[in-house]
């Protein structure tokens, strides 16, 4: 006794189903030709809205002298809402269930969101920087072994400039809750020049505050620290600690140096190398 079993093959033509699916697109297209026309004309007018509507209130809020941070935040938050608006609409005017895309859109959303919680770390961070204001553009900031000056501050980094003109851009998750140094707006420099123990210490002062006088860097107010802070053993040493702009820091740190150098020098006020005195005893 034998059986036996038939097997049906059935065959799949690639080709026939691309055309079947063509077909069906283009039915679709010209049985609600009338709809898809109104969704993409609603989807321009969306964008042209959102544009338009972004650069007015770009225009009153810095009439408002907003920072630019909180413009740029605003600015592009109205932006997208107004696109979304019109993206919904068109989707409502084509004849796609709006509902179940929102829905769809939600749980993809919850996906993305776990995947890309270093992105959403650093927007968080950015609003917090921008609400909270614990530095602005412009000022000098000192954080995580880096220093520059704010150029920028967007959502999700920070950009500082180094004083050698290099960009450092800083993620903003990075900066929240870190110890920062806010220098602001202006700087003190820190210079020393040790001068001979036979110096009068009171015209050698002198002379360094006519040194600031003269130096159009170095600000008025606050008032520049001048006092010895060291008996070395060569040298006493003069603090000199005046204020600069940012900007001015550097510069103004090489003009300081030259200056003293060459008035004390003008003055007869030694600034000594290091000496040690050496006596051989039991030698006779």
């Amino acid at each position: 006794m034998s059986t036996s079993s038939n097997t049906t093959a059935v065959d799949i033509d690639p080709t026939k189903n691309f055309v079947d699916m063509r077909d069906k697109m283009v039915d679709y297209m010209l049985l609600h030709a009338g709809a898809l026309i109104a969704a993409v004309v609603v989807m321009v007018v969306g964008l042209v809205l959102a544009r338009m509507a972004g650069r007015l209130l770009e225009r009153w809020l810095e009439r408002k002298a907003m920072e630019p941070p909180m413009r740029l935040l605003l600015t592009r938050v109205t932006r997208l809402m107004i696109i979304a608006m019109a993206l919904a609409i068109a989707l409502g005017t084509a004849g796609v269930d709006v509902t179940v895309l929102v829905a769809g859109v939600s749980v993809a959303g919850v996906g993305v969101g776990l995947a890309f919680q270093g992105v959403l770390g650093n927007l968080v961070a950015g609003l917090t920087i921008i609400f909270t204001k614990p530095f602005r553009v412009g000022e000098y900031i000192e954080l995580l072994g880096v220093q520059g000056q704010v150029k920028t501050i967007e959502l999700f980094s920070t950009t500082l400039q180094h004083t050698d003109f290099s960009r450092v851009v800083v993620p903003n998750r990075k900066i929240v809750g870190e110890v920062l140094h806010n220098y602001g707006s202006v700087r003190q420099l820190e210079l020393t020049v040790g001068v001979a123990y036979g110096t009068d210490l009171n015209a050698a002062m002198a002379i360094a505050r006519g040194v600031l006088g003269q130096n159009a860097r170095v600000l008025k107010e606050p008032v520049p620290f001048i006092g010895v802070t060291m008996l070395a053993d060569s040298t006493i040493n003069i603090s000199i600690k005046p204020w600069t702009a940012v900007g001015d820091y550097n510069p103004a740190r090489a003009e300081l140096y030259q200056a003293l150098a060459e008035n004390f020098r003008a003055n007869n006020i030694a600034i000594p190398f290091p000496q040690r005195e050496v006596r051989l005893l039991g030698q006779g």
